[in-house]
């Protein structure tokens, strides 16, 4: 800065230097506040549970098909049995003197089974449990009538009940088989909808767990019949 000064009557130039400081401001640091940062991770979150859910939905939807699927082979094969009951009915009744009391169980039992409906959307461990226990007493009520057969010697030279005899065997044998299946598609669901986190969802979608065929007490023993 130039300054003039006056000594006497000669002017005198002085050069003054100034100093001038300008204060400096300090660095601002961006720092992310606390609730956005929460919320950034309650949405990453519902993220990931969006993307996990939608795979684990289809999966539990698979299953379940399966599941339908499998029921329906299992219904097949015993109305399959179920058909096949009248025929074997009306041929043993042509043989004289044939137990009234066994036929009668025979028809009633198939009654009592046609009887139990099961609602397939569900196939709960009680409908299951109910179906099982009708079809059991019809076995039962079969397989005293196949005892009696064996004592009458016309009726087992008869060609109509010897194939309807061996149609029945070969049901039941797909009865075993079917029920084998579909418990094991049934177990497969019910472990999967069981687990963490598929649990959750199933709980939220209605993804409940399926009934399955338990082994049934005394099965391995043959009926017995008295005369």
């Amino acid at each position: 800065m130039l300054v003039i000064l006056q000594y006497g009557n000669l002017p005198v130039v002085q050069i003054v230097q100034l100093r001038c400081e300008i204060p400096v401001q300090p660095k601002k640091t961006k720092k992310m506040k606390k609730g956005t940062i929460i919320l950034l991770a309650v949405g990453a979150l519902l993220l990931l549970m969006m993307f996990n859910g939608c795979g684990s939905y289809n999966s539990m939807v698979s299953k379940q098909e399966a599941v339908s699927q499998g029921w329906s082979q299992v219904e097949n094969v015993y109305q399959r049995r179920m058909d096949l009951i009248p025929n074997l009915v009306n041929t043993v009744k042509g043989v004289a003197n044939f137990e009234q009391k066994t036929l009668t169980d025979v028809i009633q039992a198939r009654a009592n089974a046609s009887s139990i409906k099961v609602d397939a959307s569900k196939l709960s461990p009680d409908q299951i449990s109910k179906f099982q226990a009708s079809q059991g007493e019809l076995s039962q009520a079969l397989g005293r009538l196949m005892v009696v057969a064996e004592q009458y010697p016309q009726l087992k030279a008869t060609q109509n009940f010897l194939e309807l005899q061996s149609q029945l065997e070969g049901t039941e044998n797909r009865i075993a088989v079917e029920r084998q299946k579909f418990n094991e598609v049934v177990m497969d669901y019910n472990s999967y909808v069981r687990k963490f986190p598929q649990v959750i969802y199933a709980g939220m979608f209605g993804f409940d767990k399926k009934g399955y065929f338990e082994a049934t007490a005394g099965a391995e023993k043959a009926p017995e019949v008295q005369f």
